[in-house]
């Protein structure tokens, strides 16, 4: 029997799932992860900082979703999203509407003018303003329209000059009287996808409750091709476990990257059969001046930089432990601590003089243990809502 990677979590070798890669077409993917695109979070520097802290093993790279319905001629200029960086590659553009020419033309143009290395089409988005409008995981209540937004992506990819695969990411259903995440495997395969990623939550629960892996595990049992799961992912030992039980060809991570951007990097560590990186609190505290860095050179305002800190700290804090109850930080108040600290700062220079002073103190008190974590869905949502849901 296989032993699970608990040991490389502790910084010892251990075991490594049966799957540690996955074939999208002629790429080879390793580590065999996504990281899950995020709206207003997974932008290029987002995915700059987990690539540099992955040492470059990051999988695929996905875009921030793109809008195609509101252009009466889709533009590649004025879509933030759609800008990443020869190193991504492989990189794919994730587009969202519910007119299939539309979706058609905006793929043709991407894949003509921008080069990536596959389209993805979401179904999947729960917000009101998508979902509502029969966009993302709207297309999972009119599963023929889903059928011809695919057919119609599909041909005009098969006119470009260099031919890309299609993928399609989607919810196992729009609520739980509506599971039919096996007819969308059906659809997909029928019109030419080629990699489906499967988030196991419903539109209506939104980012709430816990994704139901047993129904990514009955897709990539029946699929004919790679099944990525999605949903609840925040460690090693988790993306073992789904790999090894469910039978996916990998995993998406998405909030999980949020608590702990090092994760691909620890993920491709343990596929190598490398010892664990142990991140200190120090290191962990680094990632907010490369992170706002990153934020500075991609164009962003010193205080729309220091939005995205304190995003990112909402989630990375709460991985912070105090060594024992004896120390100024106790053990079960750190990241509370540390959280308050960042998170009140009112500009850049008073949040990085809180940070040195965290660095040179109380840091020599903690640990940076966010595999601890459980829960990333924090408290439940009355709304939904687009753009807030992973602040």
């Amino acid at each position: 029997m296989l032993k699970t990677v608990e040991s490389l979590e502790n910084g010892k070798k251990g075991a490594v799932p049966a799957k540690t890669r996955f074939k999208l077409r002629d790429l080879d993917i390793f580590p065999n992860t996504i990281l899950s695109p995020m709206d207003g979070v997974t932008d290029a520097p987002f995915r700059r900082l987990c690539r540099v802290l992955s040492g470059d093993r990051m999988g695929l790279l996905v875009s921030e979703f793109v809008p195609t319905d509101a252009d009466a001629v889709f533009s590649l200029t004025g879509h933030k999203q759609l800008k990443f960086f020869p190193e991504e590659s492989p990189f794919g553009i994730q587009i969202f509407g519910r007119y299939p020419d539309k979706m058609a033309a905006a793929a043709k143009k991407i894949a003509e003018g921008l080069h990536p290395d596959y389209i993805e089409v979401n179904a999947g988005c729960p917000a009101p303003k998508v979902a509502g409008k029969g966009s993302g995981s709207g297309l999972l209540r009119d599963l023929p329209r889903l059928a011809e937004i695919l057919h119609d992506v599909r041909a005009a990819l098969d006119t470009c000059a260099v031919n890309i695969p299609l993928t399609l990411k989607c919810r196992i259903g729009w609520d739980s009287d509506s599971i039919n995440v096996m007819e969308t495997l059906d659809i997909a395969e029928s019109e030419g996808v080629e990699l489906l990623v499967v988030h196991g939550r419903t539109r209506l629960q939104g980012y709430n409750g816990l994704a139901d892996w047993d129904w990514i595990g009955k897709v990539a049992s029946a699929a004919k091709i790679p099944v990525i799961g999605n949903g609840d992912v925040n460690s090693v030992q988790r993306a073992f476990d789904c790999i090894q039980t469910y039978g996916v060809s990998g995993v998406s991570i998405g909030r999980g990257a949020m608590h702990n951007p090092w994760i691909f990097g620890q993920i491709a560590d343990a596929w190598e059969g490398k010892p664990a990186h142990v991140i200190t609190a120090e290191e962990a505290l680094d990632v907010f001046p490369l992170y706002y860095k990153f934020k500075l050179e991609d164009g962003s305002t010193e205080m729309g930089a220091l939005g995205r800190l304190k995003q990112l700290g909402a989630r990375l804090c709460k991985g912070f432990v105090g060594l024992d109850e004896s120390t100024a930080v106790g053990a079960d108040d750190a990241a509370m601590f540390v959280r308050q600290t960042l998170l009140t700062a009112q500009t850049p220079a008073e949040f990085f003089d809180r940070l040195q002073k965290l660095r040179e103190d109380d840091a020599k008190k903690l640990r940076y243990e966010p595999n601890r974590l459980v829960n990333l869905n924090g408290a439940k949502e009355t709304e939904l809502k687009f753009g807030d849901q992973f602040k």
